[in-house]
């Protein structure tokens, strides 16, 4: 075949492909709509999570009652925990559940379905046809124990004070500050709010439950 009818013959075959053969986006949740009321946390948009990860929206709930260590129920689209907790936590967990039960560890996608062999739960991806089984991460005692909430009162040391004068006490892994504080006090906190490892707390005359 001559070099001109080739190159004529591939020109042809690039125009009736299409401009991108794959499309591997990289896969994003919705940004979770989160709302505390009361002593409840509301997850308004749970059902759009569990839509994009296409997995049953009671496996998602019983998973994270499990590692929140709180009840809660679905509610038309989203789901109310009886006990607050921040949008971090929460959003921690769900990514947790899409790593562990969603998606492929070959190919990194989610076109993933879950199958059950002999007691052996299995993830199967439809994308690369790969294969492993689905190890459980369990909560254990110490890890409910080892996390702060809100609403929380703890006993602590405060051990230094601030640039801004706060109060600052170590608990568990957490750096705490509690305005109207001073160094060497031993005081009960009550956590007001938390960002990351750094929880925020108030004097109070209630005993500490931690």
């Amino acid at each position: 075949m001559a070099d001109d009818d080739y190159m004529a013959l591939l020109d042809r075959a690039k125009e009736v492909l299409p401009e991108t053969i794959e499309n591997h986006e990289r896969f994003e949740l919705p940004e979770l709509d989160i709302l505390q009321e009361g002593k409840t946390t509301v997850f308004k948009n749970f059902i759009d999570v569990t839509d994009k990860l296409r997995r049953d929206p009671l496996h998602l709930l019983q998973f994270l009652l499990r590692e929140l260590g709180t009840p809660g129920n679905i509610e038309s689209r989203r789901v109310v925990f009886k006990a607050k907790i921040s949008s971090q936590t929460i959003n921690e967990k769900i990514q947790i559940y899409t790593e562990t039960y969603v998606i492929c560890s070959e190919c990194g996608l989610p076109d993933t379905k879950m199958v059950k062999e002999d007691r052996t739960l299995i993830l199967e991806c439809e994308a690369c046809g790969a294969r492993r089984s689905i190890n459980v991460r369990k909560a254990s005692k110490s890890d409910s124990q080892n996390v702060l909430r809100v609403g929380d009162i703890i006993q602590i040391l405060i051990s230094d004070v601030g640039k801004k004068g706060d109060g600052i006490g170590k608990y568990m892994d957490y750096i705490v500050i509690v305005p109207g504080t001073a160094k060497g006090n031993n005081v009960n906190a009550k956590i007001t709010n938390l960002s990351g490892k750094t929880a925020f707390g108030s004097i109070t005359a209630e005993p500490a439950n931690r």
